[in-house]
This record gives structure tokens, C-alpha cells and sequence, in this order.
């Protein structure tokens, strides 16, 4: 059986849980803006059921796919355990022929620049967000090594997010080998319609990384895509197993930190707001995760309203649908100033970068109130 046909068959099952509850309109950010049932996630599963029908897609359609910003909220919200984001790449995949030339040659220039290293530098450097300006610290005895996962653009724009990691693990014992900035998770790739390319990478990266006992990520995208991929492959596959391993080995910073002493550790008096991002609460379903080991430490993180919605960076979301995703950062950043704080916090690369545009007040990676 061709993995069309398996893919297709996966999608049928997916859709065949969704009831029609309409739980997931009430916290879906693209339907709250537009009000339109085709830009909420029951109206979008109605498009790809249709596609799957071989009824005709229309670039119509598949706009209101490139609407979702695969928050995965509605996965939340959803009483029935609707892989929403599953069948989103799927459906996607399907109408991916109806999209115009040009959308293509510049979602490919845009993919090549963010995951090619040689190119991005040279000019991501200059959009650079913080830079290192505390010493490397070396742990005194190591009680393991574990792969901290870098990231495509992280290393660039926000270098001090990865020190940061790196000298808390050490403090507390252990070793980190970081991953090399031309090792992708695959995410851009994924999202963005180049599936084989994605996979080509996902591979490599499983092949790589399957030695590793733990893997930790800083940036929630990157760790939802890792803990993804089984999804990816069919169960014959060879690497569905592997990367099963690999997934269950891979760990977000605030996973890995949750359980341990962290007495060791410097902490900055500041009034902080936390910004969950999407790919921590939903996708991952880690959500007060790191607001309880904010508290632990002696923060009272900001109790944010609609803290479930998305801020609109969504990945390469903010490039390619500009005007949904400006309103809702002007949404969330109401809602996350609400009570002056002094810093923001978040706990993904690319949410850091989009909010940051809309504010004065600094935004940083919550781990970095640690490593200084």
C-alpha cells in the first residue's frame, strides 16, 4: 500500500472521531478574529474531508488552511482527541497542487533561508535579540551527558538562550552537547509543505540523536516536532520505532528541571509575566509547567487572561499571513502588560522574537531569569 493510501486512511480516522461539538470555535484564534466557520478547526476538517472525497479544492480552500496557525488549542479543547494537527499537515499535503506559483517559490526561499545556516547568518545577526555576558561554566563532577537540541535560528538571534541552558546544566552535574545549527528538527520544512525534505532531515536527525538518553529542547517548537515525529512514519517503517525512542527521550528544559535541586541557581528579582506558548500547552500539554518552577523559585508569575490564544508568530506564521498575526500580538500583548510587568517570559524562540516587536518592556526566555 502506498503511504498515500496510508496517510489518507490515518486522516479517515482522525475525522471520524471529530462530533461536530463545536467546543474548539470558543478557543480558536483564527475564528475569534474572522467569525467565519471555514477558519475555525471543524470548518477546516470539513474542507479536508472533502478533499479526501476527491471532491474539488479550490486555492480558496486551501487559504483557509494556510489560516491555522496549528496552535492546537482546539486539540485542548476537543472532548473526543481529535489529532487536529495531525490531519492538518495531511490535508494540507493534499491541497498543496492548488497553491500558485508564486506562493511557492517564496515559501521555498523563505524555508531555505531559515534552515541554511550559511545563510541566515548573514544577516540574522544583525536581528540578534541578546547576547552572551556571563562566562562558561564547566560542571565540577558529571553525572551525565545529555543533547541539548540548538536550533535553525536560535543560535543567531538568541544566543544567550542556549548559554543560559548549557551553565544551569553544569551547575547541576551535567554535560550538554549541543546539536550543530545545520541540524534541523525538521519543523519549517514539515509545516510549510516540503514533507520529503522534511523527512530526509528527520531521519538524519534520528539516526544522530537515537545514542542520547535525554534530549532537551529550549524552544517548545522544536520539542512539539520531536515528540511528533512517530506520527510521521507508518508502523512498518523501520524508523517508526526509532522514533518512538528518540521522542520519549526528549524532554523540554522545564521537564528536565522540574524534579530537580535548584538551590544552586541565581534568580533575578523581577515582576515577570509568563507567555505559554502554543507548542508548550497545547502541544506539548505542559501548560503551568514553567509558571510552577517560576514560583518555586520565588517568582509570582501575572495570571494573563486568554492565556490559551495564540500571540501569532506560529512559526513562519507571521511571514506569510502578516495582518492575522499583528492583531494577535496586539492582543496578547494587552493582555500580558496588563499588570506592568517589568519582563516578559516565554519559552520559544520564535514567540520571543514576535512579541518583543510589539513591546518596550524586555522579552526573554524564562530560563535566562536562571543562567545569569
Amino acid at each position: 500500500m502506498q503511504t498515500i493510501d496510508i496517510q489518507n486512511l490515518k486522516a479517515n480516522d482522525i475525522i471520524r472521531k471529530c462530533v461536530h461539538c463545536g467546543f474548539c470555535l470558543a478557543t480558536c484564534p483564527t475564528y475569534q478574529l474572522l467569525g467565519n466557520e471555514l477558519d475555525s478547526p471543524r470548518g477546516r476538517i470539513y474542507l479536508i474531508k472533502s478533499a479526501l472525497e476527491n471532491n474539488e479544492s479550490s486555492a480558496e480552500s486551501l487559504q483557509h488552511l494556510d489560516r491555522c496557525l496549528t496552535c492546537r488549542a482546539c486539540e485542548t479543547t476537543c472532548p473526543s482527541g481529535v489529532e487536529y494537527g495531525h490531519l492538518l499537515d495531511i490535508g494540507r499535503a493534499l491541497i498543496e497542487g492548488k497553491r500558485p506559483l508564486w506562493q511557492k517559490a517564496s515559501r521555498f526561499v523563505v524555508r531555505k533561508f531559515l534552515t541554511t545556516p550559511v545563510l541566515f547568518n548573514t544577516v540574522g545577526f544583525l536581528f540578534r535579540h541578546s547576547k552572551i555576558k556571563t562566562p562558561i561554566i564547566k560542571p565540577k563532577k558529571i553525572k551525565a551527558k545529555v543533547l541539548l537540541l540548538g536550533g535553525c535560528v536560535q543560535p543567531t538571534l538568541a544566543p544567550n538562550i542556549n548559554h543560559s541552558v548549557k551553565n544551569i546544566l553544569a551547575m547541576l552535574g551535567y554535560k550538554a552537547e549541543e546539536t550543530p545549527q545545520k541540524q534541523c528538527c525538521g519543523a519549517i520544512d514539515q509545516h510549510l509543505g516540503a514533507n520529503d525534505e522534511a523527512l530526509q532531515k528527520i531521519k538524519k536527525n534520528i539516526d544522530a540523536w537515537h545514542s542520547f538518553e535525554v534530549i532537551i529542547s529550549s524552544a517548545s517548537g522544536c520539542g512539539v516536532m520531536v515528540k511528533d515525529y512517530p506520527s510521521l512514519f507508518n508502523e512498518s517503517d523501520p524508523y517508526h520505532q526509532k522514533a518512538q525512542a528518540v521522542s520519549e527521550k526528549t524532554q523540554d528544559i522545564a521537564e528536565f528541571l522540574v524534579d530537580k535541586d535548584l538551590s544552586v541557581l541565581k534568580t533575578v528579582n523581577k515582576k515577570v509575566t509568563y507567555h505559554s506558548p502554543c507548542t508548550m500547552q497545547h502541544g506539548q500539554q505542559l501548560g503551568g509547567l514553567v509558571e510552577s518552577i517560576l514560583e518555586q523559585l520565588g517568582y509570582e508569575p501575572s495570571i494573563v487572561a486568554d492565556s490559551h490564544l495564540c500571540c501569532g508568530s506560529a512559526g513562519t506564521y507571521s511571514i506569510f499571513q502578516p495582518k492575522l498575526s499583528q492583531q494577535l500580538k496586539i492582543n496578547k500583548l494587552q493582555n500580558l502588560q496588563a499588570s506592568n510587568p517589568e519582563m516578559i517570559v516565554t519559552a520559544n524562540i520564535g514567540c520571543l522574537m514576535h512579541l518583543q516587536k510589539g513591546t518596550k518592556a524586555p522579552v526573554k526566555h524564562w530560563i535566562e531569569l536562571l543562567g545569569n
